[in-house]
């Protein structure tokens, strides 16, 4: 089964970066699909977010043994689930560069995934762990490690040309957002209007192509305030699971069914 790779992917044309770094995230920002990013991960050294790209040289001196990157997504890309998260943290997946690996946050996801049958192995918070994931792949908004776990908005806007990519490419049926963050990248991605599609925890928007669930992030700040459960967050993949289940044969994504 193919797989999303979990180490540092293909730069950026030369075309793309032959542009001074302004021009560039402007162009990648606001040309159509054709002319965007060839790849759905953005290489190590990813020069778009000059913020994010100073915080990341400080993390790799502060602890040179951490990954230190943007972080891939994880998981089959075949999948007819894409759960979109915020972005890395900077204990967790900046650390281990598997996305919710290493944090409060991933204890949560990958147990609700391994109960719905959309992972296999267990999750003991280490990239090495065995842990696979099954008809689902997991990505972020946002790719690098942000200060305080908040990317600006025009950072988001910048990364989401990779988010666009890997919707298009991975053509899932269902896409589980964690957070209101998660659910306007996806509309953004998708070219779809905010104001048509409010986010809301256990919401469910037909955007066509696809069927998009929101959940509230399983942060430790949710989970602790009581703003997230653990029975909120299952219910949530048990509808995931309903609808997946329920799909006709051969429904796999984005394009109508039949020969690519």
């Amino acid at each position: 089964m193919p797989t999303c790779a979990t180490t540092s992917a293909a730069s950026h044309p030369n075309g793309a970066n032959a542009l001074p770094p302004v021009r560039r995230a402007r162009a990648l920002r606001t040309s159509p699909i054709s002319r965007q990013p060839q790849a759905a991960e953005p290489g190590r050294d990813c020069p778009l977010c000059p913020r994010l790209v100073a915080y990341r040289h400080a993390q790799r001196q502060a602890e040179p043994g951490w990954f230190n990157g943007p972080v891939p997504c994880f998981g089959p890309t075949d999948a007819r689930l894409l759960i979109v998260g915020l972005a890395p943290g900077v204990q967790g997946a900046n650390r281990t560069g598997r996305p919710f690996t290493g944090d409060h946050a991933g204890e949560l996801l990958y147990e609700t995934l391994l109960q719905y049958g959309f992972a296999a192995g267990q999750y003991r918070a280490d990239p090495h762990d065995g842990l696979t994931l099954r008809d689902a792949m997991i990505a972020n908004a946002v790719r690098c490690v942000p200060p305080q776990n908040k990317p600006l908005p025009a950072e988001i806007r910048t990364c989401n040309n990779f988010l666009r990519i890997r919707i298009n490419e991975v053509r899932a049926p269902a896409i589980v957002a964690l957070g209101r963050v998660a659910h306007d990248a996806v509309l953004m991605a998708m070219d779809k209007r905010k104001s048509a599609f409010s986010f809301s925890h256990g919401g469910e928007h037909d955007l066509g192509e696809a069927r998009l669930f929101d959940s509230y992030h399983c942060s430790r700040y949710n989970t602790n305030t009581g703003v997230l459960t653990p029975a909120m967050f299952r219910q949530v993949f048990a509808r995931v699971r309903s609808f997946l289940d329920g799909l006709p044969p051969g429904r796999s994504g984005l394009r109508p069914d039949g020969p690519d």
